[in-house]
């Protein structure tokens, strides 16, 4: 999704109520800043990794899944669920968790 089409439906919860004013400039000024930062979508997988970051808000152990759903636009409990099915299933997925959470960096706090 793009930012244009991502500020339009932040703008069109903000309409219906479902975010305050507050909110709203919040979310807008993080995506702005986001599509600012973002790597070129040439292909460079290289970038793309470098960029990927552990979520410190929206995690259950390391942040690992919510860095991931933010890096591609896939929602968090399905890498969660990915995660399980492959620990369950071939018993590795415990495994590149553990290390994603040591080897990729933790998100910066901003702000605080």
């Amino acid at each position: 999704m793009s930012v244009s089409e991502e500020i339009k439906r932040l703008h069109e919860l903000h309409q219906a109520g479902a975010l305050s004013d507050e909110e709203f400039a919040r979310a807008k000024e993080k995506l702005l800043n986001q599509g600012a930062s973002a790597p070129a979508a040439n292909g460079d997988l290289a970038s793309e990794f470098s960029s990927l970051r552990r979520s410190r808000t929206d995690r259950w152990l390391g942040g690992v899944c919510g860095g991931i759903a933010r890096a591609s636009g896939v929602e968090s409990w399905i890498w969660r669920l990915v995660f399980a099915l492959f620990t369950i299933s071939f018993g590795f997925g415990l495994v590149i968790y553990i290390l994603l959470w040591i080897f990729v960096p933790e998100d910066e706090l901003i702000g605080n």
